[in-house]
């Protein structure tokens, strides 16, 4: 079985989608520090190219974001249970990403974000929840 990969092209060795899925688990049931350990090791595994710069940017943001607790950051207004809007949103995304108009390093930094949303919609966050609860509990 092959495993999936994310990555723009074909010279460069492509972003594990495990480990970028398990980066945005730790994220949304705020285990930061997990987190960061994820981000470091795709950093040192992935060739410096621009649109990985840009991915990367984007999943450091995503951390920033969740972690900041800020009431004008985007994630703080998002309804992580409203499937719907998750996939607007990723569409809106995913629009960005593929605009030739962009440089790499911006549809690199879209693409994080696309990938964040379709993992949200696409998890149970009551199990998520939970599972941190009984962690920090």
């Amino acid at each position: 079985m092959q495993r999936k990969k994310i990555g723009r092209d074909e010279g460069e060795m492509p972003i594990s989608l495990a480990f970028v899925t398990r980066f945005f688990q730790l994220v949304t049931r705020r285990q930061f520090a997990e987190a960061e350990r994820i981000l470091e090791r795709l950093k040192g595994k992935v060739s410096k190219t621009e649109w990985n710069r840009g991915y990367f940017r984007g999943l450091y943001g995503i951390l920033l974001a969740q972690r900041s607790n800020d009431p004008y950051v985007f994630l703080s207004s998002l309804d992580f249970s409203d499937k719907d809007k998750l996939r607007n949103y990723r569409r809106e995304f995913l629009k960005h990403a593929r605009n030739k108009l962009h440089s790499d390093y911006d549809r690199g930094f879209f693409s994080a974000w696309a990938d964040y949303t379709r993992i949200l919609s696409k998890m149970d966050l009551n199990a998520a929840e939970t599972s941190s609860k009984v962690v920090s509990g």
